[in-house]
């Protein structure tokens, strides 16, 4: 383990609550804009709430949005996530445009992953300098070349008549009995 990783909580990578399986679930849960009413610094985070805070509050109706004006202060963003994780960003100096896709992006992230040391379901003392067991492990590699469907390396000749073959033959037979009752 290296030194950078001894100050942060290990957990493992997943996907929270099966996301995108059955219907998708927006991760933020808040989102607070704290900003200064007349500090230069916050110009663009006052012009995204005046034109942009509606319409993003409009789209994303589970994620509660709360304005928090301080004096003196540096505009910050703090987004709250269901798994318990805050994300803070400093918007200082930042334009509406790039505090629009700063906010798409904590809006489409599930939290501080980055933060966190990531840790395996599984754990050996002895892990294999081959790398994973895949299906084509063993095979043949003039598999990679070969012109499929080949007899060298089917089991259909063996095999017989295939299903189709035998449906048509019923399908015939079934044909010639009902001409020899009529």
């Amino acid at each position: 383990m290296s030194n950078s990783q001894l100050f942060l909580k290990p957990g493992f990578v997943r996907a929270p609550l099966q996301n995108g399986v059955g219907r998708y679930v927006c991760q933020l849960q808040r989102i607070v804009f704290k900003f200064c009413k007349n500090h230069g610094s916050s110009r663009g985070m006052r012009e995204f709430i005046e034109q942009d805070l509606v319409d993003f509050a409009k789209e994303n109706p589970g994620v509660v949005v709360y304005l928090k004006p301080r004096r003196h202060r540096g505009p910050v963003v703090v987004a709250e996530y269901l798994n318990g994780d805050r994300v803070w960003m400093s918007v200082n100096n930042k334009s509406q445009s790039e505090i629009t896709k700063w906010i798409e992006v904590l809006r489409t992230q599930a939290g501080d992953v980055s933060a966190t040391r990531l840790r395996k379901y599984q754990y050996t003392d002895y892990p294999s300098v081959q790398g994973p067991w895949t299906p084509f492990t063993f095979k043949d590699p003039s598999l990679n070349t070969a012109k499929l469907p080949d007899p060298k390396y089917g089991a259909n000749n063996r095999l017989g008549e295939t299903a189709t073959e035998k449906l048509r033959k019923m399908f015939e037979q079934q044909k010639l009995s009902e001409k020899s009752t009529e």
